[in-house]
């Protein structure tokens, strides 16, 4: 058939939508997951750690803590949004408290394997200036989330953050989250002081917290 008997296409043509359709379900994957694959975040190990090298101001121990000394450390971004119990939370609220954020996932053993020793040590510390806040990701349903909050009697508040929104407002270069769990240290000016990318026991939480709530 010549090319002028050839019927035009018919922009409502059923195969062309079927391909629209596909293209904006792939571009919504995309940007569905985009938060957490740019976070490079690990299948729940205790990840990786960086050093200083480079720009980045900041070292990291034998223990596998990273920080950053005062006067090098950057600013914390704004976090907040809806809690795990409905609430709404800001971190900034904060400032003039030493505060322990802590990344975490109900799927996440290591995550369930500290979150015992993160009620008991905030228990301990809460009367002195110090407050925990957690971060959960990668929960599909805020119900799973409750339930591990239930499970083992979490008492600090948790942002609800099920793509990664809010860990992707970290500049890159500093001490920031890179795996799950990650445990960062903010002082009393509202600035990271401190990181690590892996389960921690009592006794290294608050090895980790003990220098910066000294500080004056």
């Amino acid at each position: 058939m010549s090319a002028a008997h050839r019927a035009p296409q018919r922009s409502d043509d059923p195969s062309t939508a079927q391909r629209t359709n596909r293209t904006r379900s792939r571009a919504v994957l995309l940007t569905a997951g985009a938060a957490a694959a740019a976070l490079t975040l690990s299948a729940c190990g205790s990840g990786g750690t960086s050093g200083g090298g480079g720009n980045t101001n900041f070292v990291t121990g034998a223990n596998g803590i990273s920080t950053a000394a005062k006067g090098e450390r950057a600013d914390l971004p704004d976090l907040s949004g809806e809690t795990v119990d409905g609430g709404q939370l800001d971190v900034a609220d904060y400032k003039g408290k030493v505060v322990v954020l802590n990344l975490w996932g109900s799927w996440c053993p290591p995550c369930r394997a500290e979150a015992t020793n993160f009620e008991t040590v905030y228990k301990d510390v809460k009367d002195q200036g110090v407050q925990f806040v957690g971060i959960n990701t990668r929960d599909a349903k805020i119900s799973l989330a409750r339930a591990f909050e239930k499970e083992f009697d979490v008492s600090y508040p948790s942002l609800y953050d099920p793509t990664g929104k809010l860990m992707l407002r970290f500049k890159k270069g500093t001490l920031n989250p890179q795996a799950i769990p990650t445990t960062l240290i903010i002082d009393r000016q509202g600035k990271i002081a401190a990181r690590t990318l892996q389960a921690l026991s009592e006794d290294k939480l608050r090895a980790m917290l003990k220098p910066v709530l000294a500080e004056k």
